[in-house]
């Protein structure tokens, strides 16, 4: 969902480009203070610690597209990381510079543009994408054509067709280990919903298609929706909790989160926290808000300057123990926002 800031002046600037010298995708986004050790002092959380982050790509352009309004990230089979744009656009990235080397336009059946959230490669390379309309999942080839539409749950459907709202709805997407079973997340509760309860609905894969499986149930801080979702090997989740409050900044945490013993919620009409649901259990890992700031400046107030609108997240690696996981921020094409990369270290 895009989240907007009015404010009195907007100053437009380019954020000076970060030098990106590392071999691979979880060593390419150097802090920006080289002074600082990450090893010992780039601590978020017990179970986080950053290890820099990149201002590179912000107000920049490619092959006369945009690159911002960041949604989404996935890793290819080539090791390049691919960049989904929620206006209508998927870009390729060189894990090493960050420097995109194509992008595709997308579009719906009728040529019109996506409100394009949620994304996930799959094991045949082609792109499984979200648009938050409708809400919708498409299958595209690599060069944007459209191979297949999966079927939605109506009570998922924006409003009058279901009980969704407009922008609130699916943000995160990921494929569980084996490939076999997808699961994107809702953004915000549905109506009939207690606030801040969420859906996450599943499709398991039936003779080469996608079928409608099971749902759970997830709660959010108060305040926060959920804009991302990555599936562990061990078949947990990392959740991306995400809210706005003008004149103080973003909220921003990340969150362990197992559904393998959540109830099935996909026969319940409303979920209003009643018995005999049980619904998917979550741990705090880190709230973005206690990392290092790293020299990182903010364009708008923010409780620490290094946060903005960070909306996509992919793992890329896992190295001693920990998880290499990647966030990318979604400036909404605004000059009071910055598209901003973040590389963590994870122990989950």
């Amino acid at each position: 969902m895009r989240l907007r800031t009015i404010l009195a002046t907007l100053t437009a600037g380019l954020a000076a480009a970060t030098t990106l010298t590392a071999a691979g995708p979880a060593n390419a986004y150097p802090a920006t203070n080289p002074a600082t050790n990450p090893a010992t002092s780039n601590a978020c959380s017990p179970a986080v610690s950053l290890d820099g982050f990149s201002d590179a790509l912000d107000k920049t352009t490619f092959d006369g597209t945009f690159v911002g309004n960041f949604s989404a990230l996935a890793l290819d089979g080539d090791g390049s990381l691919a960049a989904l744009s929620d206006r209508s656009s998927l870009f390729d990235l060189d894990a090493k510079t960050l420097a995109p080397t194509s992008v595709v336009p997308l579009t719906d059946e009728s040529g019109a543009a996506l409100d394009s959230e949620g994304l996930a490669i799959d094991r045949d390379g082609t792109r499984l994408i979200t648009s938050e309309t409708e809400p919708s999942i498409r299958r595209y080839s690599r060069d944007g054509r459209i191979l297949d539409r999966l079927p939605v749950p109506s009570s998922l459907l924006v409003a009058p067709a279901g009980r969704a709202t407009s922008n609130q709805t699916f943000e995160g997407l990921t494929l569980l280990p084996g490939g076999r079973t997808l699961l994107a997340s809702m953004e915000y509760a549905i109506s009939g919903d207690s606030t801040g309860i969420v859906r996450f609905q599943t499709w398991r894969r039936q003779h080469g298609r996608f079928a409608l499986a099971a749902q759970y149930a997830y709660r959010t801080d108060s305040g926060l929706g959920v804009p991302e979702v990555q599936a562990l090997s061990d078949g947990r989740l990392l959740v991306l909790e995400r809210g706005f409050t003008t004149g103080v900044g973003n909220t921003v945490r990340l969150y362990l989160a197992d559904p393998r013993h959540a109830t099935d919620t996909g026969g319940v009409a409303n979920l209003t926290g009643q018995d005999g649901v049980r619904l998917v259990k979550k741990t705090l890992l880190a709230d973005i808000v206690n990392c290092p700031s790293l020299g990182a400046t903010a364009k708008q107030p923010q409780p620490n300057p290094l946060l903005d609108n960070i909306e996509g997240m992919v793992i890329t690696g896992r190295a001693k123990g920990r998880l290499e996981v990647l966030l990318v921020s979604d400036d909404n094409q605004n000059a009071a926002q910055t598209t901003r990369f973040y590389r963590l270290r994870v122990r989950a």
